[in-house]
């Protein structure tokens, strides 16, 4: 029934039908639904399904559930198993495959086994409607992930074991979904079976191989943002309109996008921000209020059977994750905490639970019933909320002892702190040095990034000073669209490399990154004047980087290490940061040194770092540098451990790197990393030395020249 309101003239009726007043009154409700219902203590998803309910065709009857839901409906479901792949972290799941393999399994056999039983005896529905809402309680999302990471406790076992599970559980879950939904897509044959799991493996091949070749191809050529956005979303729905041609679901499609695409896509990067923004501010509330819009409470509180299905479904769901997990905890002799921890992350109901009753409900049998009705659509609501209640107030408990426990057991020091200073002198390395530094900060420490721009005293100008202002918007942009605060500087020195140190003694910085120099004449130096005094008068840890290709296409960093690297103080601060570097960007790092330096490199990186993809390889001599020449190709980047001269570490061969790169590693991103000095270059000059140059390489070369001869002639 429509009612109309008369005033000076202006027929309002309700439902609202035209599209601009929908538009506006679904910003309003995603603007303010979260606001009033966070007080009440209520879920985000739950608040936003509730808001649906109170406008629909059930509730006040405020909106029309038209063709713009369904349009923004299907996108933000699409959206929502998307970043569901692309935020599974994939590093966490291969160090504990095993263990997270059998919770998923378990996670998955148990609710879905008392689930079939419970359906079919207790609720009395038919076989593929059973199975369908089994598995809805097998699926589970990490909604209360975010409270692990506030207690700092998300490096913990049971929550790795937890976050791997839910790649195992939801991928399986997706599976059982395409299947029962394929099945009442079109005519099933003897054959249908077969022709099924061909169809979806030859596919999901393809999605694996082709998708991350494709996405790397064109990150590498194009780097504006908006342009890799509307890549991204394209590959999305390539990927769910090619599993809806085979005749599965396209959310299955959608997933398989997120996990093959988020190695090209850092958790902390431009893209990544706008991805979960444009997801999370749009689409995925659109989705949810759609969702709403289709409960009618009266049925859920007018039916017995309503509110027998929705208990049902609360008791199974719980109860089957809850063997799940004291089962894993008894096979692997973990702590009850550890158990409670991981049964608190993986009874959350949302993404791919909604996904499965919405395309239950949306499929109708032969019969004219929907495959799954309304009672389960209103059941999976309480569902929803009852869940995410429970898993949230459970990790809660379980993070907070566990963080306190760990603060009793931890006698290590305070973690040093660490600053990254960035000149962005020059516009084309600007977004490759910012993203360089973007993965190797510690995430832990705010304020850590300060970009500098020196202009020179003697020769300033107001165009030169116009163009280092606006590098440094361009480099605020880059930090602000990943929600890092940086600290931008603007000064007058005397010359460049005196702004850099004056610079980074008032901020109290720890490493500088700056672009590797461009030779502009036959006489010009490789490092170039602004590296080589920096160098020699500041023994802070150095990146020298050139990247040819996208930081976040990288696919491996090779690390070539010289002999007695392991007794430099920086030792152990550039290993975090390659660790760093590697985790981040989903890549292996692979370590070439002296056996006894490797030693000491695999010592540190399984007591600090253990969860790094890493391999070693000898590299007796340093002087076989160049038999990496076959190793570093073209999607690799190159970091060579270089030293200061007069360091432990400092070989004169070091001196040939300028011609072994330009000859041999033209083609390659590459970096050259000075590891942090004890000390003052300033206290070690001398009247004898007055430039710091000391007389070791001399010493070095007269020494290998006599240990050279006398191997020759032994």
């Amino acid at each position: 029934m429509k009612e109309v309101l008369d005033f000076v003239n202006f027929d309002f009726h309700l439902p609202v039908t035209d599209p601009t007043w929908i538009f506006f009154l679904v910003l309003v409700i995603i603007l303010f639904a979260p606001i009033v219902l966070e007080r009440l203590r209520i879920p985000h998803i739950i608040g936003m399904i509730l808001a649906g309910v109170v406008i629909g065709e059930h509730g006040f009857n405020i909106l029309a559930r038209d063709s713009s839901f369904e349009l923004f409906g299907k996108v933000g479901l699409y959206y929502i198993m998307f970043l569901a792949g692309l935020e599974m972290n994939m590093e966490d799941f291969k160090s504990i495959r095993v263990k997270a393999t059998v919770l998923g399994l378990l996670a998955f056999i148990f609710p879905l086994g008392i689930g079939i039983w419970t359906n079919l005896h207790l609720l009395g529905y038919s076989l593929a409607t059973s199975v369908l809402l089994a598995s809805m309680y097998a699926s589970h999302t990490l909604i209360a992930y975010p409270i692990v990471i506030r207690y700092g406790i998300n490096r913990q076992r049971a929550v790795s074991i937890a976050v791997g599970g839910t790649a195992v559980t939801d991928t399986l879950t997706l599976l059982v979904l395409a299947v029962v939904g394929g099945m009442y897509k079109g005519e099933t044959s003897e054959m249908f079976w077969i022709w099924l799991v061909l169809k979806v493996v030859v596919l999901s091949v393809v999605i694996m191989y082709a998708f991350p070749r494709i996405g790397r191809w064109f990150f590498r050529r194009y780097s504006d943002n908006v342009v890799q956005y509307i890549f991204v979303m394209a590959m999305v729905f390539l990927g769910a309109g090619l599993m809806e041609f085979v005749g599965m679901e396209g959310i299955l499609g959608a997933f398989l996008a997120g996990l093959v695409l988020n190695r090209l896509i850092p958790h902390v990067s431009p893209l990544m921000s706008h991805l979960e923004f444009v997801g999370n501010a749009l689409f995925i509330p659109y989705f949810l209020i759609g969702v709403g819009m289709l409960i009618d409470v009266n049925v859920l509180f007018g039916h017995i059977d309503s509110v027998k299905v929705a208990v049902v479904m609360i008791i199974v769901a719980l109860l089957g994750k809850w063997i799940a997990s004291w089962l894993t905890q008894k096979i692997y002799k973990m702590r009850a905490l550890e158990r409670e921890l991981m049964f608190g992350l993986s009874n959350a109901q949302a993404a791919a639970t909604l996904a499965a009753v919405l395309v239950g409900y949306n499929i109708i049998l032969p019969n004219g019933e929907r495959l799954l009705n309304e009672d389960v659509l209103n059941g999976t609501i309480l569902l929803i909320l009852v869940t995410c209640v429970v898993s949230s107030f459970i990790t809660e408990h379980a993070a907070k002892r566990i963080a306190m426990d760990d603060a009793e057991v931890s006698d290590e020091k305070a973690q040093e702190k660490e600053k990254f200073l960035i000149p962005v002198a020059n516009p084309e390395t600007l977004e490759s040095l910012m993203s360089l530094a973007m993965v190797v900060r510690d995430e832990k420490q705010p304020d850590n990034l300060v970009a500098l721009n020196v202009i020179n005293d003697n020769n300033g100008s107001v165009k030169q000073e116009m163009r280092g202002k606006r590098s440094l918007e361009r480099a605020a942009q880059i930090a602000a669209s990943t929600s890092v605060r940086l600290k931008t500087v603007s000064r007058f020195d005397l010359n460049i490399t005196t702004g850099i140190l004056h610079t980074a003694k008032e901020y109290e910085a720890t490493n500088i990154i700056i672009g590797l120099h461009c030779k502009m004449s036959i006489v010009d130096s490789f490092f170039g004047n602004l590296t080589e005094n920096l160098l020699k008068n500041t023994y802070l840890q150095v990146m020298v980087a050139r990247f040819l290709i996208p930081v976040n296409t990288l696919r491996r960093i090779i690390v070539a290490v010289p002999p007695k690297a392991e007794f430099e103080h920086g030792f152990m601060k550039w290993i975090t940061h390659m660790c760093r570097m590697s985790s981040r960007l989903g890549c292996r790092v692979h370590f070439y040194a002296h056996p006894q330096t490797l030693g000491y490199i695999r010592g540190y990186i399984q007591k600090k770092h253990k969860d790094t993809r890493v391999a070693y390889s000898e590299l007796e001599d340093w002087d076989d540098l160049l038999l990496l020449t076959g190793q570093v190709n073209y999607d690799h980047l190159l970091v060579i451990i270089s030293a200061r001269r007069g360091s432990i570490s400092y070989d004169s061969a070091f001196e040939r790197l300028p011609m072994q790169i330009s000859k041999y590693f033209n083609n390659n991103s590459i970096m050259l990393l000075y590891p942090e000095q004890k000390g003052d270059p300033n206290e070690s000059l001398s009247f004898s030395d007055p430039r710091g140059w000391a007389e070791t390489q001399y010493y070095d070369k007269v020494g290998n020249w006599f240990y050279k001869w006398f191997k020759k002639n032994s």
